[in-house]
């Protein structure tokens, strides 16, 4: 894993992991006990609480269409999933995640570089009470790109006190189509349901600041993309 780290910058401790390059599944890197994957519907099924949360790992470039399918099952599990991800395709990212674990918590982070035209779809649906799903999405749209974001958040019946949360936030170059979409569909009283969607425009000072400190302006876009990428 250390290859990945050095590579994409991702954050890893100690967890069962799961593994993805270019949304093919990489046995080789992956080391997990209390899941099953099906390969051939991209599903991830968290059928046993584990002593180690699970992190779901997927880089690289993806094309056409890349879907990854979570089912979670026991109670009091953690799942984490880090994916960082770039299109020069045209391409459809779909995330689904299924909760029915009471008091499990399912968190993921979504980073993306779209250099030509990206749809990304993302699911998260509560299927038991007391369960959480958080899934923050960024992505950043260089020129001429065209990306379309659609969220969507459900709470079934009979499924109290969930906490719900599907964010985008994005930062585009000023050619750069956007469209993004959250969508809630809220059948019991949740602990709390939250949707946002953002444009990130660095401020006057920030710009400033970098110039002043001698960076020319190319770097200084460089610098504040790496920031919003990297929550800096």
């Amino acid at each position: 894993m250390s290859f990945i780290w050095q590579e994409f910058n991702i954050k890893t401790f100690p967890a069962e992991t799961l593994v993805f390059r270019d949304g093919v599944f990489c046995e080789d890197l992956s080391d997990y006990e209390s899941c099953h994957y099906i390969k051939e519907d991209n599903l991830i099924i968290v059928n046993k609480k584990s002593e180690l949360p699970v992190h779901i790992i997927s880089v690289g470039e993806i094309s056409e269409k890349t879907n990854l399918n979570i089912y979670i099952i026991p109670e009091d599990a953690k799942i984490f999933m880090t994916t960082k991800i770039s299109s020069k395709t045209p391409a459809n990212l779909d995330i689904f995640v299924k909760n029915a674990g009471k008091n499990s918590v399912f968190r993921g982070e979504i980073i993306t570089q779209n250099y030509n035209s990206l749809k990304i779809d993302v699911h998260g649906e509560h299927l038991c009470e007391n369960t959480g799903i958080f899934i923050k999405t960024r992505v950043l749209c260089h020129k001429d790109s065209n990306t379309e974001l659609n969220g969507f958040a459900i709470i079934n019946e009979n499924t109290k006190n969930c906490d719900s949360d599907i964010s985008f936030s994005v930062m585009a170059d000023e050619s750069a189509k956007i469209k993004m979409s959250p969508t809630q569909f809220i059948k019991s009283v949740p602990d709390n349901a939250s949707h946002s969607a953002s444009i990130y425009q660095p401020s006057d000072a920030q710009i400033l600041y970098l110039r002043q400190s001698g960076l020319s302006g190319a770097e200084v876009k460089e610098t504040l993309q790496e920031a919003f990428l990297e929550q800096i």
